[in-house]
């Protein structure tokens, strides 16, 4: 057995009904639990929208030399999730479980965000400062609240989490541009470089860096997506009634798209809506978690409604595999949603998703490494995190040269393996700090 079999046996035979059981039952029971949050809270999300940007009332935006201003920190969180994931993470859904899979994968973006909102509540309300003025917040304090062993086996396991997650979105980028004739080393020497730039400007940097690329990237991606789909209405037509017809069927193959079982769309669509959210990771808190925040509810309803931008960028992607039938041909890849501007859309289009991606992927391992960074603050006490950086920029490198289905199934294993003690200890705080919640 070489190590893709392991893997998949691994994910498919062992992890795959518990995680997929754990994520959405979690998802379900914080949103009863917030008396479904998601739908009366808006009215708050817009209100603080207008206070905050103007820097009074409900923020306190002094610029504090060890927090940084919330909605940097909203940024510096949403370009781990509005990158890589919400781009390919519908495609690969879709391969491994058919149309379907995009259902489910929406579904779980809207029930998960009360996942993240108690996830960067507790952040923020269990957040401690060291004796130097660093903030240290996020899943590892919250779920010292519960149990150590939580909290160190969650702590020990996220370091790789997020080391490798760099390293997957390397490689998706490296494929990307391999298809122009750049070598997969160069493009992953490159990552690791801007990326060690950046690093060594702390919290201040990354949310800078990812409040001025986030936004302009959106757009760009949203305008040439729905060039595409305008230009070929009767197949989103036809895409959108699959999708909603074969959720709960067991006929959900396409082609090339898989899908053969009903669990396999649920599994497929709740493990890529974890991808894209990080909703049931805790991994999205640490960035909220140094936010200069008043409130804590306030930030987790900010971090909530960030899922509306995931969740209009993964209906695209996954539309855009659909509506041009990329998905029906080849094996598995991570570079569908490129395959299909390079059909469909103009020239300039192309070049406008080859930058727009290259700035997807680059925020994402920017805010992937400084959360794998500060979460190994956290474990060691503040010691030895330039080792850890330096770790982490050789992960990226070697992660464009690794074979695509393995690092992936390799990412899903220890995707399951942060989740559940984060889950646990979730849904105990919930029960114990429910006044926490309270929004």
């Amino acid at each position: 057995m070489n190590w893709l079999s392991f893997f998949k046996w691994l994910n498919n035979d062992i992890l795959a009904l518990p995680a997929t059981i754990a994520f959405l039952s979690t998802a379900l029971f914080l949103t009863f639990k917030t008396r479904f949050l998601q739908l009366r809270g808006f009215g708050r999300f817009v209100a603080l929208l207008r206070q905050g940007v103007g820097g009074k009332g409900t923020f306190d935006v002094r610029g504090a030399k060890r927090t940084i201003n919330p909605f940097h920190a909203l940024f510096a969180s949403m370009s781990t999730t509005i990158g890589m994931g919400s781009v390919v993470g519908p495609s690969v859904a879709i391969i491994a479980g058919g149309p379907g899979a995009l259902f489910w994968l929406l579904l779980y973006i809207f029930f998960g965000s009360a996942t993240k909102f108690a996830e960067v509540t507790f952040a923020l309300a269990t957040r401690t400062q060291t004796p130097d003025g660093r903030v240290v917040g996020g899943p590892m304090q919250y779920l010292k609240a519960v149990s150590g062993v939580l909290a160190t086996w969650y702590g020990m396991v996220m370091i790789f989490l997020f080391a490798g997650w760099s390293g997957l979105q390397s490689n998706t980028l490296a494929t990307i541009y391999a298809q122009q004739g750049f070598p997969l080393w160069a493009t992953g020497l490159v990552l690791a470089v801007l990326a060690w730039v950046v690093l060594q400007g702390g919290a201040q940097r990354v949310g800078l860096v990812a409040s001025k690329l986030v936004p302009f990237m959106f757009c760009l991606y949203i305008f040439f997506s729905g060039w595409i789909l305008l230009a070929h209405v009767d197949e989103f037509v036809q895409s959108m009634k699959l999708v909603f017809t074969t959720f709960f069927t067991t006929s959900a193959a396409v082609g090339g798209c898989l899908g053969a079982t009903v669990f396999q769309a649920v599994r497929a669509g709740m493990y890529r809506g974890v991808f894209i959210t990080e909703s049931g990771l805790g991994t999205a808190s640490i960035s909220h978690a140094v936010a200069d925040t008043k409130k804590p509810s306030d930030q987790g309803l900010l971090a909530m409604y960030s899922g509306l931008a995931d969740l209009l960028l993964s209906f695209v992607s996954g539309m855009l595999v659909l509506v041009t039938g990329v998905c029906t041909y080849g094996e598995f890849r991570s570079t569908l949603v490129f395959e299909a501007f390079g059909l469909y859309a103009p020239a300039i289009g192309q070049i406008a998703l080859l930058i727009s991606i290259s700035l997807f992927i680059l925020t994402t391992i920017i805010g992937n490494s400084f959360n794998g960074t500060q979460s190994f603050a956290s474990l060691t006490a503040n010691r030895g995190t330039r080792i850890y950086q330096a770790v982490t920029c050789g992960v990226i490198f070697l992660g464009a040269l690794m074979p695509v289905p393995l690092i992936w199934e390799m990412m899903d294993t220890v995707l399951v393996l942060v989740a559940m003690p984060n889950l646990l200890g979730l849904v105990v705080l919930s029960i114990l700090r429910s006044d926490v919640l309270e929004c």
